[in-house]
């Protein structure tokens, strides 16, 4: 039953994870078709907030990849083959922006040559260290996600060892109970057999004193003649 809530909760968290995606994916196509419309610093702030959408579609897919292990097995190959369309867009969405970014000139504006003065020089190791501290939260959130999925590995190999032995509990007990079932059948054979033998004697003991009686009657009565 475990396994079925499981799944279909699974189910569930892929799907909203998909519509979520399918949104953030139309957000990222129409700021990629703004871009080539700018230059200078619109531009760069435009590039900037569609590498903040492509991110958001990045973790999704991870999330999307963690929740699809739970889809079950007859419904996984469609799954799968969504997540493979979805990962192939992204990819798409991911190179179109790289060749936007690409266009310094456009990107930079007239600032751009290729002996970059100290302020833009300042300005693209301030982009690196955005880019490296972006990459850095999506790999906390991996480990995160690794994280919980071994701590629940680990909480199912429990749940499976302590039923494990609440089985071997009741297989004990239902043989205890078997063995006492086996001593009751003896000792009423015993009881039975007990109270036959009292019977009997009883029957014995009534005739002697019958007899003693006649015996003793028998005597008065030839006494007196």
């Amino acid at each position: 039953m475990s396994n079925i809530l499981d799944s279909e909760a699974g189910s569930e968290l892929f799907g909203s994870y998909e519509a979520e995606l399918k949104l953030v994916q139309a957000d990222l196509n129409q700021k990629l078709d703004q871009i080539p419309e700018l230059a200078g610093e619109p531009r760069k702030a435009a590039v900037r907030q569609a590498e903040r959408a492509l991110e958001e579609a990045n973790e999704l897919l991870d999330q999307m990849r963690i929740e699809k292990q739970n889809i079950p097995a007859p419904a996984k190959s469609k799954v799968n083959q969504r997540f493979r369309n979805f990962e192939s867009d992204v990819d798409a969405l991911k190179r179109r922006l790289k060749s936007l970014s690409d266009d310094r000139e456009a990107l930079f504006g007239s600032r751009y040559t290729d002996n970059p003065t100290a302020d833009d020089q300042l300005e693209q190791r301030q982009q690196l260290l955005s880019g490296t501290d972006r990459l850095e939260r999506s790999s906390g959130r991996l480990r995160e996600s690794q994280r919980i999925a071994l701590e629940t590995e680990d909480i199912g190999r429990n749940t499976l060892a302590d039923l494990s032995r609440q089985r071997e509990t009741i297989v004990h007990t239902r043989d205890t109970l078997g063995e006492s079932e086996g001593y009751t059948d003896r000792s009423i054979k015993t009881l039975r057999g007990m109270a036959r033998r009292m019977a009997t004697n009883r029957i014995i003991t009534i005739a002697i004193i019958t007899v003693l009686v006649l015996l003793i009657i028998a005597v008065i009565v030839s006494k007196f003649r």
